[in-house]
């Protein structure tokens, strides 16, 4: 499974993001390659999810695949709720 966590200049949020995103699936026994980008990278990519901030959902590319949109990036219980939904599906 591959999961983008994009901000954006890919460094920061995106990459808050990414570490609790890797150790909810690793809490979960989930395989993922789960990585931080920037928006401009994730216009074209392929993933099988890409999570994001609520305020770049206007202006975020694009995609064919899931996109979660979090209200906060910080907030952790947020982020497991949401990629455990994702999980469950």
């Amino acid at each position: 499974m591959k999961i983008y966590t994009v901000c954006g200049m890919g460094f920061g949020t995106s990459l808050m993001v990414k570490m609790t995103i890797d150790d909810i699936l690793a809490q979960k026994g989930v395989k993922a390659d789960v990585e931080a980008i920037d928006m401009g990278s994730a216009k074209g990519s392929t993933a099988d999810l890409f999570v994001t901030s609520n305020d770049m959902r206007g202006s975020f590319p694009d995609v064919e695949q899931p996109i979660i949109y979090l209200d906060s990036m910080t907030d952790k219980k947020e982020i497991e709720e949401k990629i455990t939904s994702f999980l469950d599906d």
